[in-house]
């Protein structure tokens, strides 16, 4: 949905009604992945994609009725070998996609309270998970945010720890409580990247990290490196101190992913110290192999255990046989991006 909240809002602001179809389940190879989402106006127009094209036509022709209703439906398909070639798959697989008019056309107070929370949330960049109620009929939605706290129809303890769990997990899926279903599409902040060390490496990473959609901190102690490096596309953030300095007042959560490239012990194992503590989901460090070894003795000497330095993925990157900064940079980028879609 976040990819659509520019059509989402035109539509809203337009009052032109519509119904959205989100992927909750799926089997094989399936097209899209769970979470994806379509728009379908009265008047037929379409953004997005449940399934490459294969199922459309039937998620249309369910989805108009439901925007005058104001109900929700469950739909299931199995996408056969031969339609799924025609979306540039091997083989076929099973979809379940849950179709509703979009909450903003609802007068209940419950549904306009998730859209407007809903809506600040993924402009200002704040976490939350919208937990659907899957029945069909009348909709139902609730938006939970990470510290608990919770907007529109009010939830039970057990379902509201199953949605922070699901949200922890980084996973959109369905929750099952008693002998109801809900589905919980998490939307994390933007991912951030913290890059140890200011050099030509990060002058490549911050590029590609950008086009990526990543928030890009830099940080490193050194003056000259800090100052003098010519960044194409310059940092969100640049700090000009040691990492425990600038860390401590960051959010060092699962979508933060952090790369040593500095090459100077002192800052690294200075970084490391925070890292390995937290719960970041990356953490890459530059350097050969006898580098680590070396990297790893001085983390067995200030006390980290062998789980804690495990977490440390050196030398960092995707194999590529990258010789340049530019190629190190891309090998970088590739492990973070497969590191952040385990999740999806």
């Amino acid at each position: 949905m976040k990819e659509l909240l520019e059509t989402i809002e035109n539509w809203t602001d337009q009052k032109k009604p519509f119904a959205i179809a989100t992927v909750i389940k799926t089997w094989g190879s399936s097209p899209r992945p769970v979470g994806s989402s379509l728009l379908v106006s009265e008047s037929m127009e379409m953004a997005g994609s449940v399934s490459g094209g294969c199922v459309e036509g039937a998620v249309i022709k369910a989805a108009l009725p439901l925007i005058e209703n104001g109900a929700a439906h469950q739909l299931q398909f199995g996408v056969t070998n031969e339609e799924a070639w025609t979306v540039g798959l091997t083989c076929g697989g099973k979809v379940t996609v849950f179709v509703e008019r979009f909450m903003a056309f609802d007068d209940r107070p419950e549904e306009q309270a998730v859209w407007e929370k809903l809506h600040l949330c993924l402009r200002q960049n704040e976490p939350c998970v919208l937990l659907s109620k899957l029945v069909d009929g009348k909709g139902a939605h609730s938006l939970v945010l990470p510290d608990g706290q919770t907007v529109g129809h009010a939830i039970s303890e057990a379902l509201k720890k199953e949605t922070l769990r699901a949200y922890g997990e980084r996973k959109n899926q369905v929750i099952e409580l008693g002998r109801s279903q809900y589905f919980a599409q998490i939307f994390p902040r933007k991912s951030q990247m913290l890059i140890i060390g200011a050099a030509h490496i990060t002058a490549h990473l911050v590029q590609l990290a950008s086009l990526y959609h990543f928030e890009t901190i830099v940080i490193d102690p050194r003056g000259v490196f800090a100052n003098k490096t010519q960044f194409v596309h310059p940092p969100d953030q640049l700090f000009e101190k040691y990492p425990s300095e600038v860390l401590s007042g960051l959010e060092l959560d699962a979508y933060t992913y952090a790369v040593i490239l500095s090459h100077d012990p002192k800052i690294d194992d200075n970084a490391l110290h925070v890292l390995l503590k937290s719960k970041v989901g990356y953490i890459g460090a530059l350097g050969s192999r006898k580098t680590h070894a070396k990297r790893v003795a001085r983390l067995q000497v200030a006390g980290f255990s062998e789980n804690e330095i495990g977490r440390v993925r050196a030398p960092v990157g995707v194999d590529i046989n990258a010789k340049s900064p530019g190629e190190i940079a891309l090998s970088v980028m590739a492990e973070i991006i497969k590191t952040k879609n385990e999740f999806l």
